[in-house]
């Protein structure tokens, strides 16, 4: 079988000269992110690769069942290339799923378990997805409710695979099939191309609904397998899956592609609570993981009341937010581990503090880039080169940095310049060292607790309200989260509570982690000199 080419309609490739520049110095090396699985089971094949309570998985059992998957999805008739919208929480069959996806040469839409209909519709709309990948419920919520909405307003969408239960009992769910039993024993498998499109990631959103970020088989390989490299990931690691395993962080920076690449074991928790996750880090002597300032801070706090053996833990990364300084010094001694701090994105660019660096820089900086090959530029207002050691925005290109989003060409014009850096949106310093110190963000989005919410995307959905005339969403200060959410309303009558906004807002599906923290009134919102909302005004009066 050949890979479908469609797919390629609105991806942005590396340019061809740097292509061959990358592979040249053996940062690209043609291996897939099938391969990573493919290469350690054929090594270690009875070491284990998945540990969850049900028991573990060995490398060769997860390497077999991953081929199994591919077989089973080929055979419904979903060919190489084709997308699927992949939103499995932290479970042992994302794995499999994942894996299974890869190897068949279809492209998984890596969506989150919190994203609801109006991202979710969106994304499958933008991928022209033909599956769908589902939990059957977690806590109270029913994605089978959310995929039957989801189809009937897609129509690409003819498929839907459900971990668990797929009968919903309403008659609704008429054609959803059990994962499990998708799977099947096959022959030959599609060879896929390392070039390729490998997975598509989604943006934090800082400009309307979310982007799309194609990554290759080339470039995701390097950021997962370098990344390994500087968190000295040995055979005897433990990564214990504590974010959203499709966020980038607990993916691939080293997360649970870096790990299988390795040949360490991959656990998951759906609980990053102190109880739960502790429970975990002690039953599968768990000894590195990835979390976001705000859950770094109740862990080191948590060790006051939570009687849990931490001791395999040796290195805990934080990332998704700036780690405040003080926040950081807490780490080490409550935790008895390493800090390293994690700046990056889903985009590309990744800074890490190292293992053996200086401890100020440790506690002070978010890192310095993972690649040789990383090309940054801080710059001003007008595009200029600001002096060592000055803030600017970041700019950045390099071998596992994306050169545009997919099918997003008018964006992507704005979003890179003419010679192929990303603008991050990110305001930074960089030290003489080559570490970064994160200031800030020039885009109109939230950082709450590691999330990006956009500003536009909220004030859209607000403005629907029928009280609502005029809104704001800015970010506040927040000693837990970084930023929370607050929202300014210029309103016709009375006020709507927070209650119902968030009511009307979960409605219009959007997802929960999007929900304001706050409301406020206002009789109008304040005007800068070129007619945009006056966010630093709004900051300023509601802090």
């Amino acid at each position: 079988m050949t890979s479908a080419t469609g797919h390629r309609d609105g991806y942005v490739p590396f340019p061809e000269a740097a292509a061959r520049e990358y592979r040249g110095a053996g940062y690209w090396t043609g291996r897939t992110l099938g391969d990573l699985l493919r290469d350690t089971a054929r090594n270690r094949p009875h070491r284990p690769a998945v540990l969850s309570d049900a028991g573990t998985r060995t490398y060769a059992e997860l390497d077999a069942a991953a081929d199994r998957m591919a077989h089973g999805l080929l055979a419904l008739g979903i060919a190489p290339g084709d997308r699927v919208i992949v939103q499995l929480p932290n479970i042992p069959e994302f794995a499999t799923a994942l894996f299974g996806v890869l190897r068949a040469g279809i492209i998984p839409v890596l969506t989150l378990p919190a994203h609801r209909r109006a991202e979710i519709e969106h994304l499958a709309a933008l991928s022209e997805a033909v599956a769908y990948l589902i939990p059957d419920r977690l806590g109270d919520f029913d994605y089978r409710e959310l995929a039957t909405t989801v189809r009937q307003a897609v129509p690409s969408l003819r498929h839907v695979l459900v971990a668990g239960d797929p009968d919903q009992g309403s008659g609704a769910t008429a054609g959803f099939l059990a994962l499990d039993s998708v799977a099947r024993e096959g022959d030959s498998l599609p060879e896929v191309d390392p070039s390729d499109i490998a997975v598509m990631l989604v943006s934090g959103g800082t400009t309307g609904l979310p982007k799309l970020i194609a990554r290759t088989h080339d470039d995701y390989v390097y950021n997962a397998t370098a990344s390994a490299a500087v968190c000295e990931l040995t055979p005897d690691d433990v990564y214990l899956t504590t974010l959203p395993a499709a966020h980038n962080f607990p993916l691939a920076c080293p997360g649970i592609l870096g790990t299988i690449a390795t040949g360490g074991a991959v656990a998951f928790t759906l609980d990053p609570s102190p109880e739960a996750a502790f429970a975990a880090i002690e039953r599968h002597r768990v000894s590195v993981t990835g979390v976001v300032p705000p859950l770094a801070q109740l862990w080191s706090a948590a060790v006051d009341w939570e009687d849990a053996d931490l001791s395999s833990l040796r290195l805990l990364q934080v990332g998704g937010a700036r780690l405040a300084e003080v926040n950081a010094r807490e780490v080490e001694p409550a935790l008895e581990c390493t800090l390293q701090q994690v700046f990056g994105m889903a985009e590309g660019l990744l800074n890490y503090t190292r293992l053996d660096d200086d401890k100020e820089l440790v506690y002070t900086t978010q890192g310095r880039p993972l690649s040789p090959a990383d090309e940054l530029r801080v710059v001003d207002a007008d595009g200029n080169d600001v002096a060592e050691g000055e803030e600017g925005e970041l700019l950045t290109r390099g071998p596992y940095t994306l050169r545009g989003y997919y099918r997003a060409p008018e964006h992507n014009a704005r979003a890179f310049t003419a010679d192929g850096f990303y603008r991050s949106g990110d305001l930074v310093r960089q030290l003489p060292s080559g570490h970064l110190v994160v200031s800030g963000r020039i885009k109109d989005v939230i950082n709450r607790g590691g999330e990006n919410i956009s500003c536009d995307e909220l004030e859209e959905h607000l403005l629907a309200h029928p009280a609502v005339r005029h809104a704001a969403a800015v970010g506040l200060p927040d000693a837990s989260l970084g930023e929370k959410a607050c929202v300014v309303l210029v309103v016709t009558g009375e006020l709507p509570t927070l209650g119902e906004i968030k009511v009307f807002l979960t409605e219009r599906g959007l997802a929960t982690y999007k929900l304001p923290d706050l409301i406020r009134r206002a009789d109008a919102l304040p005007i800068t000199a070129v007619g945009k909302i006056d966010k630093k005004a709004l900051r300023a009066s509601h802090s």
